[in-house]
């Protein structure tokens, strides 16, 4: 179906791509406004990609004429004075609401070398910060009933909040009824799944959330990570980088014997840097063919079987995603430069003659893909649909650069295949509205950056708990998921940047806050080289050790998966490198502490009953006046 999609939200003076799902490029596609406020003077021109910027705030009908019939999508604007978003004059980036630090993103060959600025386009988050909601169903006697339970930003002063629902335009509901925070619906309306969005409005509107109703009083959360997500660990490998293999090997060959050393390291998830055919650069992200697996690593039927071996051993495989440009040396790029019409228009280019194809930061080896084409998007759509039969998630590299709206078309077409498939999105800074029928889990490039500037000194250690509000601050509501790390292909390693002596405490904060916790392939041995072959040869065995104590203790304590609560806990200290904080689950109360200063320290836990047996080492931590601290301990409550 041609339908562009959800309900649409957002303010007067923000922009939205309006683009047909399952594009025909042969087909026709008109646009025009249904229905708008009187004042209204927004009208679309003959492109089959349209924007829509509202003058005036109110409830929008916006109608799409497509091959497949006529459609329509509500769009609903709120007044000016609760946007969230500064934006260009050509988006479908809008929403933009996140921004906690500034990562480096350099990538040798893509962006030149070292850590720089960060990725991503500006946003406008007043100090209130943006409410929040999350939407929860049940079957009530003959009745479905939603429920919305919208929040403030933490430390904002209290605020009423609006609450608004929408059935989706895709779905039939004849019969509803809301009042207040409920929406009820009599279950013989509900012939078919039908879609439910609920935003939250205060000073700011929310990002939406949405749920599923199904004739039986079912309700499902489509911006649930999947379940599986909660006792997920990641590790990262720069494909190209992480083992030499044998002479008549291929690369995907060494890696599968190597699977059993990542799972005794006690991580069960595998994200590989880009396998497909590519320029030569080893990192694989300037894309020569989107359909085939690099010869250099062994083809196709060697990276099934790398996923094959990956699955018999429980573990799963995320596969890196590259859809906002192509290399140059990609076939359609070189028509496009010799002027084939068809091609010039795959591109977006700098100037009017078509010589010189935009990029983002000046990037020397890629041209950005113009999706305002119908044959770019049913190419890229259709390389997502190969792909996602393969593997059991994408890890998607610079989502912020590729229109909200298509990832939304990706999210529906693989979940439709599998419900827990795993959508995780590079957004640097983080964008809080990617996280509404897009992406499950999300890069907490914000935590990255406040754990280097700890572990330089720039920071207290407390600052931990400034980076986990901000996740919900920019509005992330309270299930999305967040990918927490200390090092990954794009960064400069921590041990280089803070020291050896920080690498530990970094490591076990990224194992024990809430998120999915990461170990980028070499971290745990003390690599010092960001990029290229890993030196096995000279592992720190006692680093390497840790990690595989802290792994398996992260494993087998549930309190410290995603789903338990966290909270700061009085501690006493000499040092503001040292942090403590308790983490609450089924199996108990921990308390973790870091210390990140060169020396040890005697912490005090105040109130804090615990059992001063540190659950990584199984040593005695206790001390006179509290508990002696190297580097970090995980202790439980007595």
């Amino acid at each position: 179906m041609h339908h562009p999609g959800p309900t649409r939200f957002m303010a007067v003076g923000e922009t939205h791509e309006l683009a047909p799902r399952d594009p025909d490029p042969e087909g026709t596609y008109d646009w025009s406004v249904a229905d708008a406020p009187e004042e209204s003077d927004v009208a679309f021109g003959e492109d089959p990609i349209a924007y829509i910027t509202p003058d005036e705030p109110g409830t929008y009908t916006v109608r799409l004429d497509a091959p497949d019939g006529t459609h329509e999508l509500t769009v609903r604007v709120y007044p000016s004075d609760k946007s969230v978003t500064h934006q260009p004059g050509r988006s479908g980036y809008s929403g933009y609401s996140g921004i906690s630090g500034v990562s480096g993103s350099g990538i040798g060959g893509r962006s030149g070398s070292g850590s720089g600025a960060g990725s991503g386009l500006g946003r406008k988050v007043g100090e209130q910060g943006r409410p929040r909601i999350t939407l929860t169903g049940e079957r009530v006697g003959d009745e479905v009933v939603i429920t919305a339970h919208p929040k403030t930003a933490p430390k904002a002063p209290d605020e009423e909040l609006d609450v608004e629902f929408f059935v989706d335009d895709r779905d039939d509901l004849a019969e509803y009824e809301i009042e207040g925070y409920e929406f009820r619906a009599p279950l013989s309306a509900v012939e078919e799944p039908v879609r439910i969005h609920g935003v939250a409005i205060g000073n700011q509107y929310s990002v939406p959330d949405t749920v599923s109703i199904h004739a039986d009083g079912g309700v499902d959360r489509l911006n649930e990570p999947p379940e599986w997500t909660d006792g997920m660990s990641c590790y990262e490998l720069y494909v190209r980088g992480f083992v030499e293999p044998e002479e008549g090997q291929s690369i995907l060959e060494a890696i599968v014997e190597e699977l059993d050393y990542i799972q005794d390291l006690g991580l069960n998830t595998l994200w590989f840097t880009p396998v497909l055919q590519n320029d030569d650069f080893d990192h694989g992200y300037n894309i020569t063919d989107f359909y085939s697996i690099a010869d250099d690593l062994g083809g196709e039927e060697h990276f099934h079987r790398l996923v094959e071996e990956a699955h018999d051993r429980d573990m799963k495989v995320l596969f890196d995603l590259v859809l906002n440009h192509s290399a140059r040396e990609h076939e359609f790029f070189k028509k496009a430069e010799q002027g084939d019409p068809k091609y010039v228009d795959w591109y977006d280019w700098q100037d009017e003659e078509n010589s010189v194809p935009d990029t983002y930061f000046d990037w020397p080896y890629i041209a950005n893909f113009n999706y305002d084409n119908l044959e770019v998007r049913r190419y890229l759509l259709d390389a997502v649909e190969k792909w996602a039969d393969e593997v059991d998630g994408f890890r998607c590299d610079m989502a912020w650069a590729v229109p909200r709206p298509f990832w939304q078309e990706i999210h529906d077409l693989t979940k439709e295949k599998d419900s827990e498939f795993l959508l995780m999105d590079e957004t640097i800074p983080y964008v809080a509205d990617f996280h509404n029928l897009c992406f499950d889990v999300h890069f907490d490039a914000g935590l990255y950056f406040d754990l280097l500037q700890i572990g330089q000194g720039n920071e207290p250690a407390d600052q931990i708990f400034d980076s986990i509000d901000n996740r919900y601050h920019v509005g992330f509501p309270d299930h999305a998921g967040f990918l927490t790390y200390i090092e990954n292909h794009d960064e400069d390693r921590y041990i280089e940047q803070c020291g050896e002596h920080a690498v530990r405490a970094a490591a076990t904060a990224a194992f024990t806050v809430p998120g999915i916790p990461m170990v980028y392939a070499g971290q745990e041995i003390g690599e010092r080289q960001r990029r290229g072959h890993i030196h096995w040869e000279y592992a720190n065995e006692d680093l390497q050790d840790f990690h595989r104590d802290l792994t398996q203790t992260w494993e087998e304590i549930d309190a410290l998966h995603v789903q338990a609560d966290f909270e700061s806990i009085d501690y006493e200290s000499d040092t503001d490198s040292v942090t403590a904080f308790a983490r609450d689950g089924e199996d108990g109360r921990y308390v973790v502490v870091l210390n990140f200063s060169e020396g040890t320290e005697v912490v005090g836990l105040g109130d804090e009953e615990v059992d001063a047996v540190d659950q990584i080492t199984g040593e005695n931590v206790a001390a006179e006046g509290g508990v002696t601290v190297e580097d970090a301990v995980i202790l439980p409550a007595a």
